[in-house]
């Protein structure tokens, strides 16, 4: 089975955008900071994090490391305080903690006033997908909470030799979150990440209610669609799978255009949605499906 099919059809991956940071000519000057591009939400989500800025496990054999930086707004020069920052990786095996009360190296925090962020852990490790694919090392990110677009995205290493077999990790919206990598005196990893938010584009709430529920789909899949924060969340199949953004005309986007949904309001009630994904000829395949259960409030 391909990749791609084989990530969506499984619930093994997902999808969850936009160039870091930088400089744009817009055709007579160059202008502001664009903003930090989110990535793939990934299935291994979950929600409720502690509050902590340290992850270290007693008796690990990863390589220490400092993963700090600063939250700025659309302008890229005020930072943003109250900020909530979720991280979350794998451990120096390669694997998630999905279902421990200890969330092993998830973790969450606030910035300050300064907007900063720190968390001290360990080395996220490439590890394989399938018999072909190896994702290369990242660091899942969620910024939430702001007056700008809630953030979903991933940070990757320089000389990582699985970049360029990774579809997200090379696409290249991803360029400027491939970070370097410092010792400090006690050789210990040092990455630096800030990170620019942008305008939020949002539905109104009556229509994300509209929205909300579970769809029978095409393919015979079971999709629940939820509102948290800015964002579009999806399970399929019970697996936390999508964060999208809003595009306007009723139509969600996850990270890379990778996943996208849109959704049709009958009169009699009815609502229907058309989620398109890319094969792994980049080819779009369309699923339909129908709500068949509103979730009450």
């Amino acid at each position: 089975m391909k990749r791609r099919t084989f990530l969506f059809e499984t619930s093994l991956f997902a999808f969850s955008i936009g160039i870091a940071g930088k400089i744009r000519w817009d055709g007579k000057s160059y202008v502001g900071l664009e903003p930090t591009t989110t990535d793939i939400l990934g299935p291994y989500y979950r929600p409720g994090a502690p509050f902590k800025t340290d992850l270290v496990q007693a008796g690990t054999n990863g390589e220490l490391m400092h993963f700090s930086g600063t939250i700025f707004d659309k302008t890229g020069k005020t930072p943003v305080k109250d900020a909530l920052v979720e991280i979350w990786h794998c451990n120096e095996h390669g694997v998630y903690d999905n279902t421990s009360d200890e969330y092993v190296y998830r973790a969450a925090a606030r910035t300050g006033k300064d907007g900063k962020y720190h968390f001290r852990t360990i080395m996220p490790v490439p590890y394989s997908v399938s018999n072909t694919a190896t994702r290369p090392a990242h660091i899942h990110m969620r910024i939430s909470g702001t007056g700008e677009q809630d953030l979903v995205t991933q940070i990757y290493f320089k000389g990582d030799k699985h970049i360029p077999e990774d579809s997200s990790a090379s696409d290249p919206r991803s360029l400027n979150r491939i970070l370097d990598m410092s010792r400090n005196d006690k050789n210990e990893i040092m990455v630096a990440f800030d990170i620019i938010l942008q305008d939020s584009y949002q539905l109104d709430a009556a229509s994300f209610k509209k929205i909300e529920g579970l769809y029978q789909m095409s393919d015979k899949s079971m999709v629940s669609f939820y509102r948290d924060g800015d964002d579009l969340f999806a399970k399929i199949n019970g697996q936390i799978m999508e964060a999208m953004e809003y595009r306007g005309d009723n139509s969600f986007e996850g990270g890379l255009g990778q996943t996208k949904a849109r959704f049709v309001f009958g009169t009699d009630g009815t609502v229907k949605t058309v989620i398109t994904y890319l094969d792994d000829n980049n080819k779009p395949v369309n699923i339909e499906g129908d709500k068949i259960l509103k979730y009450p409030g």
